[in-house]
């Protein structure tokens, strides 16, 4: 049997290593943003409906502009994309530092916060296979996606502790110097990319190649959709603030632990997966991940115990881990670099409609039914949109490396 590759061959690389960190300092920012962004609307408000539409506010950038991201991400230099979108995303955080924090305001920064992550994310995504080797992708997406969520435990929990102690306008500022600090990590890249994209191509076609890639694709399409029905239904965390205020009574300091558990899972099993071997079956550890995800949303909704919920929130991000890692290569390796940038502009669309069309579904359905009939509701929902997809999809079941 032969050894097991470096677990730490991508740091080889001093691209990667800087891009892993400007990944670490824009999650650690937005992380304590989302913090103190929820908690600020929901004092103001007392509303799940203002708390659920933040999600909406956040995914429209993704929707309106992703598609043409992976265009640009096609035919320009990424790196100069990556500085030009990160520049956007600096402007739309100084404004929300400085300027009176109305809900109107608070929506409008976000939107141009995320439009800037939309219109970076292809580009950042194409840039891994070009400055790790092939052989170590694996590897290099579960570093990054290990800097993702060591910022997602680290970001929330200072964040709960310095609202606590000091109000809000300190989180403001901090998310500020991580972007700037960002900003100075890519453009100390060595990195140099050309254009890629045939400059003749219609544009409207050219937009919609990823599209098609992915439509075409009987592996990359289910495995993508299941993630987008799967977090869209099971998604608690636009649904922390009444947990943390109304039902576990724990305050900000507990809001941002809850907001932090879900990474500690995350960052344990990415880890994991680092140091081990690839999974032999693949699409079946991704059809158990995703149904074990909605086993925990479940008795997540049901606890009325800050431990237990902790630790079913622990369990959420391990289990998100495996299925972000496992689609992520999955894409990565199935797409030639031409259309590498469109591909993973529609990857993002899904993964951002999942993740903020869940927020507004589960404000939407908490104001209705309830913030506990929500997330139980959404977890029952998940397990058998898994089953759908393990009945219907014999090319994800049958999906080996």
């Amino acid at each position: 049997m032969s050894a097991p590759l470096d677990a730490y061959v991508s740091f080889r690389s001093r691209d990667f290593r800087l891009l892993l960190t400007g990944t670490f300092l824009t999650n650690f920012g937005m992380q304590m943003l989302s913090v103190a962004v929820s908690w600020d609307l929901y004092m103001q408000t007392h509303s799940a409906l203002v708390l659920g539409n933040v999600g909406f506010v956040q995914v429209a950038p993704f929707l309106i502009f992703a598609l043409y991201a992976g265009h640009v991400a096609d035919r320009y230099d990424r790196r100069r994309v990556m500085l030009a979108t990160q520049a956007l995303l600096l402007g739309g955080s100084v404004l929300l530092a400085v300027a009176p924090r109305s809900v109107a305001l608070i929506y409008t920064c976000l939107f141009l916060i995320q439009m800037g992550r939309a219109l970076q994310n292809p580009a950042r995504q194409a840039m891994l296979p070009q400055i790790v080797p092939m052989e170590a992708l694996n590897n290099a997406i579960a570093w990054h996606t290990s800097a993702f969520e060591i910022a997602s435990v680290s970001g929330p929990a200072l964040a709960g502790i310095l609202v606590a102690a000091v109000g809000s306008g300190t989180v403001y500022v901090a998310q500020v110097g991580c972007a700037l600090l960002t900003l100075g990590c890519v453009w100390s890249m060595r990195y140099r990319g050309e254009g890629r994209g045939n400059g003749s191509a219609a544009e409207g076609q050219s937009l919609l190649e990823g599209l098609r890639f992915v439509w075409r694709n009987k592996l990359v399409l289910p495995a993508i959709s299941l993630d987008l029905f799967a977090v869209l239904f099971g998604g608690a965390t636009a649904l922390l603030p009444i947990f943390a205020v109304d039902i576990l009574h724990s305050g900000a300091r507990g809001l941002g632990w809850l907001r932090a558990a879900s990474s500690v899972g995350a960052i344990l099993m990415a880890f994991g997966q680092a140091h081990s071997r690839p999974l032999r079956r693949p699409g079946v550890a991704l059809l158990w991940a995703v149904a074990g995800f909605g086993a925990a949303t479940v008795v997540f909704g049901f606890s009325r115990w800050m431990w237990l919920s902790f630790v079913m929130l622990m369990l959420l991000g391990g289990l998100d881990n495996v299925s972000v890692v496992l689609r992520q290569s999955l894409v990565q390796k199935k797409t030639p670099d031409a259309v590498r940038g469109r591909v993973l502009a529609v990857n993002s669309i899904f993964i951002s409609c999942s993740n903020q069309l869940g927020a507004v579904e589960s404000g939407w359905t908490a104001a209705w039914f309830g913030a506990v009939p929500s997330v139980v509701g959404g977890g029952l929902a998940t397990i058998l949109v898994v089953i759908a997809f393990a009945v219907g999809s014999a090319d994800l079941r049958g999906w080996t490396e």
